[in-house]
């Protein structure tokens, strides 16, 4: 099996991590491709993980969901199954946290994996084109304005927002950005699109939740300096007046591995504290 790695550069124990994946893929079992944050970590001699993308069977991120997120917009466009272990604090997205490292791999070897079809965007503004798993955020830098908005789905005027930004969120993407912005939470398993606006200047502007093939598009009408877009947090380009940002449902769904002791709602319980506020008594 060929198992790309994504690291997180950001995690000073990343070396003895990589020793611990090294060791538990054995001789034969795994042949082992990674970016240049593991490369350098490992201070192996394995394949460049990008120069191989279309001949792997699965990819690996070590890190928290930053990291998974950007190892989701190198695997996703190609199909690749993606694998998250955690090494940071939530990690919502990723499969498990570091004590259950060989756990997760014993259950790739053996494919007995869970696999999730997650919803992804193709977000597309000034003549680019990103992939986003989470969320794509039209938003402002630096001044304490307010920036003006049309936004549009599917060729009809949704009307003219007054606001800090909006988000475009995936169900994925539902429990980050969105949520914070006052958003619904999805199941991932829903093909729906969250439009979140970012403290709206009108207590009539709402998020909304549209179905996933609707093309929604926001028109620039501010003209001030700093209105950027960004695509999962990573991503971001800067927006002038006059210019448009389209977000559609990407051909390439992400493959997302979980272990099949795990489910949605548990990580919700675990991670958000989801339910009462007093001590469980199951």
């Amino acid at each position: 099996m060929r198992v790309g790695l994504v690291g997180s550069p950001g995690y000073p124990d990343l070396p003895a991590v990589v020793d611990r994946v090294r060791l538990a893929a054995g001789d034969s079992v795994f042949q082992l491709f990674a970016d240049e944050v593991v490369r350098s970590a490992a201070d192996a001699e394995w394949p460049d993980l990008d120069s191989h993308l279309g001949e792997l069977d699965a990819l690996l991120t070590l890190g928290g969901d930053g990291t998974l997120l950007r190892g989701a917009g190198l695997a996703g466009p190609h199909g690749l199954p993606v694998l998250g272990c955690n090494l940071g604090k939530l990690g919502f997205l990723t499969a498990g946290p570091l004590d259950r490292l060989e756990e997760m791999l014993e259950h790739l070897k053996s494919g007995t994996l869970v696999e999730d079809k997650r919803l992804a965007l193709e977000v597309r503004a000034v003549g680019r084109s990103w992939y986003a798993v989470n969320d794509a955020v039209v938003h402002k830098s630096g001044a304490a304005r307010l920036l003006r908005m049309r936004v549009w789905i599917d060729g009809d005027a949704v009307g003219q927002y007054s606001a800090d930004g909006i988000i475009l969120s995936t169900a994925t993407g539902s429990t980050a950005y969105s949520l914070s912005a006052g958003g619904p939470i999805l199941v991932p398993s829903l093909d729906a699109i969250v439009a979140a606006p970012i403290c709206p200047h009108s207590l009539a502007i709402r998020p909304l939740v549209v179905g996933a093939d609707s093309t929604i598009e926001i028109d620039i009408l501010s003209g001030m300096r700093g209105t950027l877009v960004s695509v999962d947090g990573e991503a971001q380009v800067e927006l002038a007046g006059g210019d448009r940002v389209s977000i559609r449902r990407s051909p390439h769904s992400l493959r997302l591995l979980r272990l099949p002791d795990d489910s949605f709602f548990s990580v919700l319980r675990r991670k958000l504290r989801w339910g009462d506020v007093r001590p469980d008594e199951e």
